[in-house]
């Protein structure tokens, strides 16, 4: 079977700690410039682009065609950023459970890491320097084998985010990786599952301990659901995946 050469990470609920703030900012956003979104639908969103998850309720509240739908779009996306990236800013962030053990397991094995993310750059950033994360990154955002993480991509920096899988494809090609087949994903929503299977990876997992649970996951397309990132070496060194050892 063929290596194991890179395994693409989502970052708010993955490898990074979510109590639900980034449910909770979207939800101010929207309440302070009136759109109306419950906290399911909020919720069954996660993962997606922001810009386009705001672009999708205000065409539901106004309909599809509506002329200030635009307008309304812009205004309640620009909420959206001050609140979460000054809730960054003052709290931080933190790493999940078992993610730093199964990053230095990865890294020992020549494995790459990309952090793949429905986020936009510049709160991608702030969360990223908070955690150390940024050291060791060029202005591409692509690292060396001995920084923390090989590579960032947010999603306003291809042309669709997900469910798409333009985001993992660009790490396939920027750490040139020789095949989706030497690639697995990780993520703990339906969009990190759907661009998974998008994409054709060898292994498209999903984590239940972040956003979303077992049950919420059970009908997306997957390979395998896990209780947390500490079960990722293990499973990679249990089936019958070849990693670089």
């Amino acid at each position: 079977m063929q290596p194991i050469e890179l395994v693409v990470f989502d970052m708010a609920g993955t490898t990074v700690t979510d109590h639900h703030e980034v449910e909770r900012c979207f939800a101010q956003a929207a309440a302070e410039t009136g759109l109306i979104a419950s906290a399911d639908r909020i919720l069954a969103m996660q993962g997606l682009s922001k810009r386009y998850v705001f672009n999708t309720l205000w065409k539901e509240q106004l309909g599809e065609m509506h002329h200030d739908v635009p307008r309304h779009v812009d205004v309640s996306y620009a909420a959206f950023q001050g609140i979460l990236e000054n809730h960054y800013r003052v709290n931080g962030a933190t790493p999940t459970e078992g993610c730093l053990e199964t990053f230095a397991y990865l890294r020992e094995r020549g494995i790459a890491i990309a952090l793949t993310t429905g986020f936009y750059r510049v709160v991608t950033d702030i969360i990223l320097e908070k955690l150390g994360w940024l050291d060791g990154l060029d202005n591409r955002h692509i690292g060396t084998p001995s920084s923390m993480i090989q590579l960032s991509i947010a999603s306003d920096e291809v042309e669709r985010g997900r469910p798409y899988p333009l985001m993992i494809e660009r790490a396939i090609q920027w750490l040139d990786i020789s095949s989706p087949r030497a690639v697995v994903n990780i993520g703990d929503t339906p969009s990190d599952l759907l661009s998974g299977r998008a994409s054709g990876v060898a292994l498209n997992l999903g984590v239940t301990n972040g956003t979303h649970s077992q049950e919420q996951l059970e009908a997306y397309p997957h390979d395998l659901l896990i209780g947390s990132l500490r079960e990722l070496p293990a499973l990679l060194d249990s089936r019958r995946i070849t990693v670089n050892a």
